[in-house]
């Protein structure tokens, strides 16, 4: 009895770890496969707001796709991964300059972890004298890690001048980050370094370049519909068309 119970504890124990807590400051959820999207948070005018982020478990060890928010779980993350896959994380991809995608740079490098980013990234972070990526990628990029194969696109300015997408092919997942708003989403959010005149743009790109996604991340709030692609342009032209900035007729 007294072994069944210490059996419940650790049960818990594992599940509140992996963020199953509604008042958990880390949230990891299953995607599909060896993909997981893992939340975590941070306080912006006031309210407390969400970030997604997500990591894949490769049999060369896990590639995490942006750092967490709240700084105070960079190591948090790592022990969730490695309790949870027996796996050390070896590559981190930050998918642009803002704190809640780059901002582990500097932490995860110290820890032997490779960090990458485009060059328009790194350029920002020097400028800004912040923590930047150890290697820097073509703006368009195939990987192979393991047993997965992925590709970092840059389809141009939108959220930030530079925002990327991670696309897996086989497995039809686009992790959008702050490119893609949910489709719970009302507004485009923080447009303090935006270009929504060239985001409508660059958002028409991903959509020709990487069809028919099965699960779409979005940067913040919940979901993985792929739906919040369109609900993202319908927001980006509604936008556009109040602030009179709409792509002149014949311009793609």
């Amino acid at each position: 009895m007294r072994k069944l119970a210490s059996i419940i504890l650790f049960l818990v124990i594992v599940s509140n770890s992996f963020g199953q807590s509604k008042n958990s400051p880390l949230q990891i959820s299953h995607l599909t496969g060896d993909f997981y999207v893992y939340k975590t948070f941070s306080d912006y005018k006031g309210t407390k707001i969400s970030a997604n982020a997500m990591y894949v478990v490769t049999d060369k060890g896990v590639v995490l796709f942006d750092a967490p928010w709240d700084k105070t779980q960079f190591q948090p993350l790592l022990d969730s991964i490695k309790s949870k896959h027996n796996k050390e994380v070896v590559m981190l991809f930050g998918t642009h300059s803002h704190e809640d995608r780059a901002g582990g740079f500097d932490f995860y490098k110290k820890k032997g972890i490779k960090t990458y980013s485009i060059k328009l990234t790194d350029d920002i972070l020097k400028k800004n004298n912040e923590s930047r990526s150890e290697f820097i990628t073509p703006n368009d990029t195939i990987f192979t890690v393991g047993q997965y194969k992925f590709e970092v696109y840059y389809p141009g300015k939108g959220h930030a001048p530079d925002n990327i997408v991670v696309w897996f092919g086989k497995e039809k997942i686009l992790y959008g980050g702050c490119f893609i708003k949910s489709v719970e989403a009302k507004d485009l959010g923080y447009l303090g370094d935006a270009d929504v005149k060239e985001w409508q743009r660059s958002i028409k790109k991903v959509q020709s370049k990487f069809k028919n996604p099965h699960y779409v991340i979005p940067g913040h709030d919940g979901g993985t519909s792929n739906k919040s692609i369109n609900h993202t342009l319908k927001l980006i032209q509604d936008y556009n068309l109040s602030n009179n900035t709409s792509p002149k007729s014949g311009q793609k």
